[in-house]
């Protein structure tokens, strides 16, 4: 092999060793340019109070992206996952404010709306045929605000016990207890995603679906599993948010689903599917939380921090267009 052929593989190798790397910790770099940024524009920024102030500011977000993760795993989409988080938290008030029962009953009722709201979204993609999920979870959407209206009659519901405002109120020192939770919520996601077989199916299924059913997996039930999961992570972000502000209402999450799609997609994960990790999302996530609190910090109109925030989503997915256009060449 000539000199010329070798240096031309080795420039080539390069090439492929700096998109790897740019794809594994471009998000990580994003995030630290900006806090530093943001520490040289405003001195109240880099304060443990406000760090901390972050850190539970993102719980609600973080929380919807690492279920909205999945979907888009598969290449689909959830469209849902505000209205679901406003029904679960309705519901819940229901229960244990207005009727008087048991605030764990109540949770347990959170979590189970969510999940099977989640689950009903699984199954009019793959039972009823629709064509994309974009279709089943936007009526899905639709259906779950409406009735969260209806169960209510457009009212809020306030005045939760304790125990349900844990999750949103609580700290251990200066560590809010809702932000201990996502990180362990994570973890427990890295590991089904790495270290679980139907792990390896989502991935396998948002790489090319028709190869994974060759293959012998189910994907009918990984699909079902994938929006249930992100519906159990819509009704636990509900919690979290009643714990904050400790009362219910029926427009809460309108818009969140956004703020979880912009935070997988910021954080390394493809509208192609097959393509994403736990620990970019939440550094996404962490990204839309760190912008959001410095343009406040400095005094940013909430009508401008709106345009820049999609910008960055804009920013974030041509990066993953040009992404895949590389790695086709």
């Amino acid at each position: 092999m000539s000199e010329i052929a070798l240096n031309e593989q080795a420039k080539t190798e390069k090439k492929s060793v700096y998109k790897e790397w740019a794809g594994k910790f471009g998000a990580l770099i994003g995030l630290i340019s900006l806090c530093v940024i943001l520490t040289i524009a405003s001195e109240q920024f880099l304060t443990m109070n406000n760090i901390m102030n972050i850190a539970r500011q993102s719980s609600i977000n973080a929380l919807l992206a690492i279920g909205m993760l999945l979907p888009i795993l598969t290449a689909g989409i959830d469209l849902s996952v505000g209205s679901i988080l406003g029904l679960a938290i309705m519901t819940m008030g229901i229960v244990v404010v207005n009727a008087g029962m048991n605030p764990f009953l109540g949770i347990v009722m959170c979590l189970a709306v969510g999940a099977f709201l989640g689950w009903m979204n699984g199954i009019m993609l793959t039972k009823l045929r629709l064509p994309h999920p974009f279709i089943s979870t936007l009526g899905m959407m639709n259906v779950a605000r409406g009735l969260a209206l209806i169960v209510t009659a457009a009212a809020p519901i306030a005045g939760f016990p304790v125990m349900i405002q844990y999750l949103g109120n609580s700290f251990v020192g200066p560590i809010p207890i809702s932000f201990l939770l996502v990180i362990a919520v994570y973890v427990a996601f890295h590991y089904l995603l790495t270290r679980t077989a139907i792990g390896r199916y989502i991935y396998a299924v948002g790489g090319n679906p028709e190869a994974a059913r060759l293959s012998g997996i189910n994907v009918d039930k990984v699909l079902v599993i994938v929006y249930t999961l992100s519906g159990l992570m819509a009704g636990l972000a509900g919690l979290v948010m009643v714990g904050r502000v400790n009362s219910a209402f029926p427009l809460a999450g309108i818009g969140y689903e956004l703020d979880a799609i912009a935070a997988c997609i910021i954080g390394g994960a493809s509208f192609l599917g097959g393509v994403g990790t736990v620990w970019g999302t939440l550094i996404g996530a962490l990204i839309i939380a760190v912008l959001r609190n410095g343009l406040n910090l400095l005094n940013v109109s909430a009508d401008l921090q709106m345009a820049l925030i999609g910008l960055v989503i804009i920013a974030a997915v041509y990066v993953d267009v040009i992404r895949q256009r590389s790695s086709k060449k």
